[in-house]
């Protein structure tokens, strides 16, 4: 597999060897898309509590009386077929959330993606990719020159200017392989590696 290896204009100037193993892999849709979830899953910290009919705030109180309304007998408001009261089955505080899934199939599933976007042309590699100073404005110049408005950056090596630099633009985020996402690498438009980064990648996923 070849990829484009842009330069500072954003320009291709030639192509690039990639392992077909990482960037050749034929697309399977259902796998990318359990990783996906489960890394968002993963993700959820499963803080959140409802109350059941004993924990809401209610009176004890007869709403009416047992006989002679023509409405269905009450005993107390908490009741969850009431307006305001508990729920039946509520969510606990401590649930979790979270999904397996085996190293195989992760490794198969971001192989999956980085083939995706490499038949798509949504990735690319560069030589490197590194700022002077930590100015969010110079590495903001240096990806508009390139034409990239929305783009994730896999750098092998993330050094504290690249990073002060990249941490407060929206549309743009700059990680080592290791913590390379699914999700990342679906939302955003543009994939940029550098060239170390890419045999990286293979070491990890191929």
């Amino acid at each position: 597999m070849q990829l484009e290896l842009l330069n500072e204009q954003g320009q291709s100037t030639e192509k690039v060897d990639a392992p077909d193993t990482v960037f050749a892999r034929e697309y399977n849709e259902a796998l990318v898309h359990q990783i996906v979830v489960a890394y968002q899953a993963n993700a959820r910290q499963g803080t959140r509590a409802q109350l059941d009919r004993g924990t809401v705030k209610h009176s004890t109180k007869k709403p009416f009386r047992q006989k002679g309304t023509g409405r269905a007998r009450a005993g107390m408001t908490s009741s969850p077929l009431w307006r305001g009261g508990g729920r039946i089955f509520p969510n606990s505080p401590d649930e979790n959330f979270t999904q397996k899934v085996n190293k195989k199939m992760y490794r198969a599933g971001m192989a999956a993606i980085f083939s995706q976007l490499a038949r798509e042309g949504r990735l690319a590699v560069v030589d490197t990719l590194t700022v002077d100073s930590p100015k969010t404005k110079q590495l903001a110049a240096k990806l508009k020159a390139m034409g990239l408005d929305s783009v994730l950056v896999i750098t092998d090596q993330l050094d504290d200017n690249l990073m002060l630099a990249s941490r407060n633009l929206a549309n743009a985020l700059v990680v080592e392989p290791r913590y390379a996402d699914p999700l990342s690498l679906v939302h955003y438009k543009k994939v940029l590696v550098t060239k170390a980064a890419v045999e990286q990648l293979k070491e990890m996923f191929a």
